[in-house]
């Protein structure tokens, strides 16, 4: 409900505009009216959810299809509400005829890439070491692990899904801790590699915003990979050792809390591409230049697809992070990979 708030305020809603457009009271109040709208869909939602749970006992299997069937219907209605309000806003900027008169340019810095975008992945070492010292002790250990390995807790604590010990079953969460930590490697070099995209009419202060931008989300990657490593470790340990459920419970609740509050303090604070930094005093425009019109290549202001563009990652048009250009083929073939391999990970271990 906030993205339209976090966007370039060279874009709304998927479309390219002259920079000052954003603040007009047209754009303002398109913006309040989609908070409004998702936030009361929203609402609904979080309502039925109460509602039914309140009224019904349902089994961990009906609650989870319950939560599951609603944030799928959810999705597809703010889909639906940003497809609504992309229209509107090519009509009314086809109508306005903005940046008609403006010149168009796109601005591409030789100093950009000479900067630090991201911070290292050497402090990857901490997930890596911490995982493969978890593997030899599991091995070590694997005497003392019980016969029957609990897989899902509810919220009492109580144990709903069991496994067989194995050594492939003791060994599936260190396996796919070593996938997370090598995805978050190649999140955060992406982070770094990912196409240039500084505003043609303040270029100085945009590449300044955008390396702040990178920085720190590299940095929130970084953060969020090492706390996963620990949080699957506290789990890989209660195979071994005595440790209180509540706390499996309890635990991985207020990670998945800390963790969703984070990236929206981060994206509110920050914006797409660096537009919620705070500008330079010195910092100033004449209003003559706006980027390069490229909505052709933006299918629904969402999907990228240009074939002369070489790049494999780029900022979102709608949202805040990357997405991929879905006209390279090997953008696809990451994209397919890093999912086959999740999916893949668990089944051979026998999960």
């Amino acid at each position: 409900m906030f993205i339209p708030f976090w966007t370039r305020k060279t874009e709304s809603f998927g479309v390219t505009i002259p920079e000052e457009i954003y603040q007009s009271v047209e754009l303002k109040q398109m913006r309040k009216r989609y908070m409004r709208i998702t936030g009361i869909s929203g609402f609904i939602v979080t309502a039925i959810f109460l509602s039914i749970g309140a009224s019904i006992t349902l089994d961990e299997n009906m609650f989870s299809l319950l939560f599951s069937v609603l944030i799928f219907g959810y999705l597809i209605s703010s889909f639906i509400i940003y497809l609504t309000f992309h229209r509107e806003m090519k009509s009314l900027k086809k109508r306005k005829q903005w940046g008609i008169e403006k010149s168009q340019q796109v601005f591409v810095s030789t100093q950009f890439r000479s900067q630090k975008l991201n911070h290292s992945n050497l402090w990857f070492l901490i997930s890596f070491i911490a995982t493969i010292g978890l593997i030899v002790l599991t091995l070590q250990s694997y005497h003392q692990i019980p016969d029957r390995i609990p897989l899902q807790y509810n919220f009492a604590g109580e144990v709903t899904n069991w496994a067989e010990k194995s050594y492939r079953s003791v060994l599936i969460l260190p396996i796919m801790q070593l996938y997370l930590t090598l995805l978050f490697v190649f999140i955060n070099t992406m982070i770094a590699k990912a196409k240039q995209q500084i505003n043609a009419d303040t270029p100085e202060e945009s590449m300044r915003k955008n390396v702040i931008f990178r920085r720190r989300w590299s940095a929130y990657i970084i953060i969020t990979g090492i706390a996963l490593t620990l949080l699957f470790s506290l789990i890989q340990l209660s195979l071994i050792y005595p440790i209180n459920q509540q706390l499996l419970i309890i635990i991985p609740l207020a990670f998945s809390i800390a963790l969703t509050l984070g990236a929206i303090i981060l994206s509110g604070t920050t914006g797409q591409g660096g537009s919620r930094i705070k500008n330079n005093s010195n910092a100033s425009t004449d209003g003559a230049i706006m980027n390069r019109d490229d909505d052709a290549h933006w299918k629904l202001g969402i999907f990228y697809f240009n074939r002369e563009d070489p790049s494999l990652f780029l900022e979102k048009r709608f949202g805040v992070g990357w997405t991929i250009n879905l006209a390279r083929p090997l953008a696809w073939i990451i994209f397919l990979g890093i999912i086959g391999l999740a999916v893949i990970i668990p089944y051979l271990l026998g999960a």
